[in-house]
């Protein structure tokens, strides 16, 4: 990543030592509040485990999770489909990751693909691209969402079942270590109703924050917990997966 000391926090934020979804309403709308914290949660416990080497963070945007990569990998590389001035000195390369990278083979230990697929016309090239672009051995971790609006519109094209998922791996030369749902029926009702109340004038976003925290909370133990995983299968807020490629 180029200009690494001007980096500063956008999405993700370190708070003791853990990373949150941030509070900036400019960088985090209140009604995707806690989707945003399951995936923290997931490249939290994720990223020290399994990453490694050379890493390749594609559809950075302004690149939230270096912080926690930066720490693990030996080098970063950074690139994105479109320039923004708020991230675009820190981008090694631009490109469209519906294209061809121009990259060679088996250069990366690493791939983070974060929020991304859904956003690709014809995920399945990316999927071939990202099979060429690791090493043997080397590792993919990806989050996409599932039961959730329609955003960066008109570039939203997809939800991807667990099904599917699976099935890009495998074609795509990779083998699965971890394909899980980011939280379940709560969660799901949570973010839905989240994203509504946060339209209401005044009251809403309070409203839309205060239910979004006691989700969080309620299903981190106990029956809120049981709830959220014995209905994950079936309504997934969005999914996680590491992938190896063979």
């Amino acid at each position: 990543m180029r200009n690494k000391d001007a980096w500063q926090p956008s999405k993700y934020s370190i708070n003791r030592g853990k990373l949150k979804s941030s509070g900036d309403r400019g960088e985090v709308a209140v009604g995707s509040r806690l989707i945003a914290g399951r995936i923290a949660e997931f490249y939290e416990r994720a990223i020290p485990r399994h990453v490694r080497g050379n890493l390749i963070d594609l559809g950075c945007g302004k690149i939230p999770l270096y912080p926690v990569y930066a720490l693990c990998c030996d080098e970063a590389i950074c690139t994105d489909w479109q320039i923004n001035p708020q991230n675009y000195h820190h981008l090694d390369f631009v490109c469209n990751l519906a294209d061809s990278l121009p990259l060679n083979d088996s250069t990366f230990d690493t791939v983070i693909l974060a929020d991304v697929l859904e956003h690709l016309p014809h995920p399945e090239s990316l999927w071939r691209e990202m099979g060429h672009l690791l090493a043997p051995g080397g590792k993919l971790l990806l989050t996409v969402p599932f039961s959730y609006g329609i955003h960066e519109a008109p570039h939203d094209y997809y939800r991807f079942t667990e099904f599917a998922l699976r099935r890009y791996a495998e074609m795509a030369g990779f083998s699965l270590l971890e394909l899980e749902p980011l939280g379940g029926s709560p969660e799901v009702l949570a973010d839905f109703l989240g994203k509504h109340l946060s339209k209401i004038p005044l009251i809403g976003s309070r409203l839309a924050i205060l239910m979004q925290s006691i989700t969080q909370c309620s299903t981190s133990f106990g029956l809120g917990k049981k709830l959220s995983h014995h209905t994950s299968h079936a309504f997934p807020l969005g999914y996680s997966l590491v992938a190896q490629k063979i």
